[in-house]
Parts: structure tokens; C-alpha cells; sequence
């Protein structure tokens, strides 16, 4: 039943990024922190886990979407190599904060990040192209700020990564392609983090590396690469518009199961 349920979710997770274009970890860090728990995981360790896991799924699509993108030239790999940096950085420096942290303090965390991408769903909030690319600096800097935000809620960094590029004057034809083509150093980054910061916990479930729970990756990185073609081929068929505020409102309600759960 338990791999059952992560096949459901990784389905889901491969029409949804297909469909919408939204990254897994918004997804599969609540849903799995409730199976593991429903599984009697250690409590104090069932964000962690679901962290863990959804980075080392997002390794896969990621890597997919990647492929598939740079066919169609849509990578701007200036960005990628200018931003990488800064995000391997970041994403190391946040999954070291988060294994220190407590569940309630990173479902805190997250709560305010679903709050934050529903209400921008919502309202459709855009950032206008008012300025170009930093130097150096500022690109370590935004990249670091985007690893660490991403590890700390699972997730492959679009959310944070496209409305940079928009408001930095980043063709649009490209700011999707190479959000994607981020997403794979921010998870190779978090699956390392999260792997290494929980080998010396002992009290972690079987077939568990570190706090990734291998069964759970496998069912959802395989299922979830088979249906995101499936999304894709959906999105031009169905209303997106409208199907992305439904999908914020499932944001507010996951995020408000969640606050009450604090309690």
C-alpha cells in the first residue's frame, strides 16, 4: 500500500510539473511528511526525510526536463554556469541549517513558502523586466539565496529562479528552459546535504540513505518521469489559467493542515 501511494504521488507530481510547470517539492514534501508519519517514522525526523527524498526525486525530472529543453535551444547556459556557483553554495549551507532544525521549525518554513506561492498563483504576480544581469557577486549572491531557500523547503528552485530571470531581463523563451537546467545542481547539491548530514542518525527507518527513504524515490521518480510528457501534452488541451489558482487553493489548504499540525 505504502509503495502503492508513492507511485499515485509520483504520477501526479510528473502531470503537474507537465501541466503547470510546477516544481514536485511543493507537492511531495507535505504529502510524504503525512505518509511518514502515517508509517510511525521518527517524528522528529519525517521533514527532514520527506526533504531529502523530494530533492533526490527532483535530481531525476530535473535531469529529464533538461534534456528536453536543450533540444529546443531553450537553455541560456551563461546564466546556468554564472548562478551554479552560488547555488551549490547556498544549497549546501541550507541543508546543513535544516538537518540542525527542528520538524516544526521547517514546517514553518515551508508553510510561509506555500502561503507565499499560492498568493502569487492567485494574483498572478510577475516581476517586470527592469534591470539586467548582476556581475559576479550578485550572481553568487542570488544563487545562494535561491540554493538556500530550496533546500529548505525541497524543491527544484523555479519558484524563486524564473521570477529573478524575468525581472532581469532574460528572454522569456529561455527563462523556463534554464530554470530547469538549475533545478539539477540544486538537487544533486541537497541530495549530497541531505544524505551526508544524516548518516549518523541511527534511528532512521530501513533501506534509508541518510535522509533520503529509497523506496519512496524510487516509486516517485519513476512515475513521475512516465507522466510529465503526459501534463505537457495536457497543458494545450486544458484552461491552465484556472487550474493553477485551483491548485493554489490546494497550496492554502496544505499549508494550513500544516499550522494546525504546529499545534
Amino acid at each position: 500500500m505504502d509503495i502503492l501511494l508513492y507511485i499515485v504521488l509520483g504520477a501526479a507530481v510528473g502531470v503537474l510539473a507537465g501541466l503547470l510547470g510546477v516544481g514536485g517539492g511543493t507537492v511531495i514534501v507535505p504529502v510524504l511528511t503525512l505518509v511518514y508519519t502515517a508509517q510511525h517514522f521518527p517524528p522528529e525526523y519525517t521533514l527532514h526525510l520527506a526533504l531529502g527524498t523530494s530533492m533526490a526525486s527532483i535530481l531525476f525530472t530535473s535531469l529529464a526536463s533538461l534534456r528536453s529543453h536543450h533540444k529546443r535551444g531553450a537553455v541560456n547556459w551563461d546564466v546556468v554556469r554564472r548562478l551554479t556557483p552560488g547555488i551549490l553554495a547556498g544549497t549546501l549551507t541550507g541543508v546543513w541549517l535544516a538537518a540542525r532544525m527542528s520538524t516544526n521549525a521547517l514546517k514553518a518554513i515551508f508553510i510561509c513558502f506555500a502561503y507565499f506561492v499560492a498568493v502569487q498563483m492567485l494574483m498572478n504576480i510577475r516581476p517586470k523586466p527592469t534591470r539586467e544581469l548582476p556581475h559576479t557577486g550578485g550572481m553568487l549572491a542570488s544563487g545562494g539565496a535561491i540554493g538556500v531557500v530550496s533546500s529548505f523547503v525541497g524543491i527544484g528552485g523555479g519558484t524563486l529562479s524564473v521570477p529573478f530571470m524575468t525581472w532581469c531581463n532574460v528572454p522569456l523563451h529561455t527563462v523556463i528552459g534554464t530554470s530547469a537546467a538549475l533545478g539539477f545542481p540544486i538537487a544533486a547539491a541537497g541530495v549530497v546535504g541531505y544524505v551526508l548530514n544524516g548518516l549518523h542518525v541511527t534511528v532512521l527507518p530501513e533501506h534509508s540513505l541518510g535522509f533520503v527513504y529509497l523506496p519512496a524515490l524510487a516509486a516517485i521518480a519513476i512515475a513521475s518521469m512516465l507522466t510529465a510528457p503526459l501534463g505537457a501534452r495536457m497543458a494545450h488541451a486544458l484552461p491552465v489559467a484556472k487550474l493553477k489558482k485551483i491548485f493554489a487553493c490546494l497550496l492554502l489548504l496544505v499549508g494550513t493542515r500544516m499550522l494546525f499540525s504546529l499545534f
